[in-house]
């Protein structure tokens, strides 16, 4: 049993994120191969499998038969977490290095979550808002409460089925974040995110809510006629922006020089397809509601909100 022990300091600084970002998000997308889900995960999880078979050493790796017991998203958190507890010693068994993982990580993503990237975004940051409406009725306690129908809250401690671990916040907070890829275990804990250096509790989102099964619709069109309106390389900047990110997070997501990645931005801003913020020395690019409604994201969309336990 993982027990997370909270002070009153870690409780007042209990934060929502709808997502740690596409490394993050690939990595426990991994995670689903092999693994049963709905007809629509099942055919997403198949074609990934497909691409996977031919495409690098990582890839091979997770899809072979006998995988020489190496399995995402675990050997595989060394890539989003920064606290050095999620050791790299199973990579180095297989024979890759962090760069040639990352790397095969990063491939992945734009064969099997980059086409529905907005898609993702969207439900999960209206599980995050979901979230937020009971942590504001109920307080913390609710909040957990709700969590997951396998995480139990026993004030002070959460606690999560798997290996035996005590882990004491010590004031630092923590940071919640869904997941649409865990739909076999309740949670993963992260010890320090990329981002902050925070730790993270990555919990599953229902797998079984309509907007989280209209993710897997089929995208082919409608990415295509995107592209033909605004250009391949903006419409894919446009998808990628739907988790604000920097002028530098976004070159480095699609592939392109900081330059270009800063036409575009000032290209979609103008048309106001995005809006940017400014923050001392860092600038943050975010996808407004017009970019949103032009990628076909349903504004309605909004999470079940689950019953409080007994």
């Amino acid at each position: 049993m993982l027990r997370i022990h909270f002070t009153a300091e870690d409780l007042a600084r209990i934060r929502l994120r709808p997502t740690l970002g596409p490394v993050a998000e690939t990595v426990f997308a991994l995670g689903m191969l092999g693994r049963t889900g709905s007809p629509a995960q099942v055919r997403w999880r198949n074609q990934l499998a497909r691409h996977l078979r031919h495409d690098g050493a990582l890839g091979r790796l997770l899809t072979s038969p006998t995988p020489h017991r190496f399995q995402a998203p675990g050997d595989l958190l060394c890539l989003v977490d920064r606290s050095g507890a999620a050791g790299d010693g199973a990579l180095r068994a297989a024979g890759l290095t962090r760069r040639d993982a990352a790397a095969g990580v990063l491939e992945v993503w734009r064969l099997g979550v980059e086409p529905y990237w907005h898609r993702i975004v969207a439900r999960l940051t209206a599980e995050c808002d979901a979230r937020g409406r009971i942590s504001m009725a109920g307080g913390v306690d609710r909040l957990f409460d709700t969590l997951h129908s396998r995480i139990a809250w026993n004030a002070p401690v959460l606690e999560i089925p798997g290996p035996a671990q005590d882990v004491h916040l010590a004031g630092r907070g923590l940071v919640l974040v869904p997941s649409m890829f865990l739909p076999h275990r309740p949670a993963v804990l992260v010890g320090a995110e990329a981002e902050t250096g925070l730790p993270a509790l990555v919990f599953a989102v229902a797998p079984d809510a309509q907007p989280t099964a209209d993710v897997w619709e089929e995208t082919g069109d409608s990415a295509q006629a995107l592209g033909a309106l605004v250009g391949r390389t903006r419409a894919e900047a446009l998808r990628v922006l739907t988790s604000a990110c920097t002028t530098t997070q976004l070159a480095e997501r699609l592939g392109i020089s900081s330059a270009g990645a800063s036409q575009h931005t000032s290209v979609l801003r103008q048309s106001g397809l995005i809006t940017t913020m400014r923050n001392r020395n860092t600038v943050l690019h975010t996808v407004t509601p017009l970019g949103m409604a032009l990628l076909g994201v349903p504004q309605q969309a909004q999470p079940a909100v689950p019953a409080a336990t007994a």
